[in-house]
């Protein structure tokens, strides 16, 4: 791994909702920047209007997206999502799909809510930094 996760001690444990607290990356470390995914397909128009469905497609199309690198979501260090109406239901959605898709150590992680994205139907987007030594 090129990078190391803490949770201190002090602050509470965040992994049940799918985020680390702090990322420490080593000099010398490559990192790439990954702009917002959303539940698209190849064709950009939203794959349902399902939010969890959203979530998924979102999370391969950053796969894809990290895989032109030669990286996968485990070289994920920080996750910035976006959702509209945000409730804690889609907390839970985002949690699972972020344990299931970068694994332990989790990423550190910010959840924005928003009133709306880029086009009517975007429910969900993801941002991510990676890095690779």
């Amino acid at each position: 791994m090129s990078h190391t996760i803490v949770n201190p001690d002090g602050l509470h444990d965040p992994t049940a909702f799918g985020y680390s607290h702090t990322a420490a990356i080593p000099a010398g470390t490559d990192l790439v920047f990954v702009s917002g995914q959303y539940g698209s397909g190849p064709d950009g128009m939203v794959v349902s209007t399902d939010f969890a469905e959203q979530v998924q497609q979102a999370f391969r199309n950053l796969g894809v997206a990290l895989a032109a690198h030669d990286l996968g979501l485990r070289d994920v260090v920080q996750l910035r999502t976006y959702v509209v109406d945000v409730d804690f239901g889609k907390l839970g959605t985002i949690g699972q799909a972020v344990q299931e898709g970068c694994g332990d150590p989790l990423p550190v992680q910010t959840v924005i809510g928003v009133a709306g994205l880029a086009m009517p139907d975007i429910l969900f987007e993801v941002e991510a930094v990676a890095a690779r030594p």
